[in-house]
């Protein structure tokens, strides 16, 4: 309650503002990055779209095709190769796919095996950077092999690809959501976006992302990216699996897992 002018009392009305839920602010900002896909900036001199349409009749198409069909043989496999699959994707985050793969290939079942300083030691050997770390993601990781494979499927049952990835964040050291998602396409889930500095990349320089982050991305900002892939990929009719493979085909020139 205010004095007005004049000694009088004027009732002051406040609105109550409420706070914008998650699903709110990526709702939002997926609607202005839409937007800007529709309208991107003047000096691009092809659209993404027309690009990626074009890819699917070229060679490249069945290299994707064949990385796909792999991605599909997997998700019939057995709990130890979708573990050393998550040890994969674990070793990839801040290093490389063609490091993962160097050092899955030479490993093998030794992922589920070895003791921890052993681990350490045969990364150090092999060249991996971050040894010691990633030795001890990889050891308490393996409190979930048992049953993983089931565990994972049933997660997706109960609430979809989404719910399986929350509680790869939530309950393996280690993973983010660029790492959970890179698992769960690996082993033929086909609507996850991996959003790695490649991606991340030709999004900004196609104008449909503002600016490069600089670290990795929070879960609002990583679903809201998400959200824009996903409005590509309707564009270009492709699932966020084919998307991305071709979209790492075009910065890097390779269709790796």
């Amino acid at each position: 309650m205010e004095k007005a002018h004049g000694g009088h009392q004027a009732h002051v009305h406040v609105r109550n503002v409420e706070k914008p839920t998650e699903h709110t602010v990526i709702q939002k900002a997926t609607h202005t990055l839409a937007r800007n896909s529709l309208h991107p900036r003047k000096e691009r001199k092809d659209d993404l779209s027309d690009i990626l349409i074009t890819l699917k009749f070229q060679h490249v198409s069945h290299l994707v095709k064949t990385r796909l069909e792999e991605f599909q043989l997997l998700h019939t496999h057995s709990d130890s190769e979708w573990f050393s699959e998550l040890c994969f994707c674990l070793l990839t985050a801040n290093s490389s796919a063609q490091m993962g793969i160097k050092v899955q290939d030479a490993l093998g079942d030794k992922f589920a095996t070895l003791q921890q300083k052993e681990l350490s030691r045969e990364l150090r050997k092999l060249g991996y950077r971050f040894y010691n770390k990633r030795a001890e993601y990889i050891f308490e990781a393996r409190r979930h092999a048992p049953g993983f494979r089931h565990r994972i499927i049933k997660l997706v049952e109960e609430g979809g690809t989404r719910n399986a990835r929350e509680w790869l964040v939530q309950n393996v050291k280690g993973i983010g959501y660029k790492e959970a998602s890179h698992f769960l396409r690996n082993v033929g889930y086909k609507d996850v976006s991996i959003l790695d500095r490649h991606i991340l990349r030709i999004l900004h320089e196609n104008g449909l992302i503002h600016e490069m982050p600089k670290s990795g991305l929070d879960r609002v900002t990583y679903l809201k990216y998400e959200n824009l892939m996903r409005i590509m990929g309707f564009k270009v009719r492709m699932n966020l699996a084919a998307l991305d493979l071709y979209l790492w085909y075009l910065q890097t020139g390779k269709v790796l897992k």
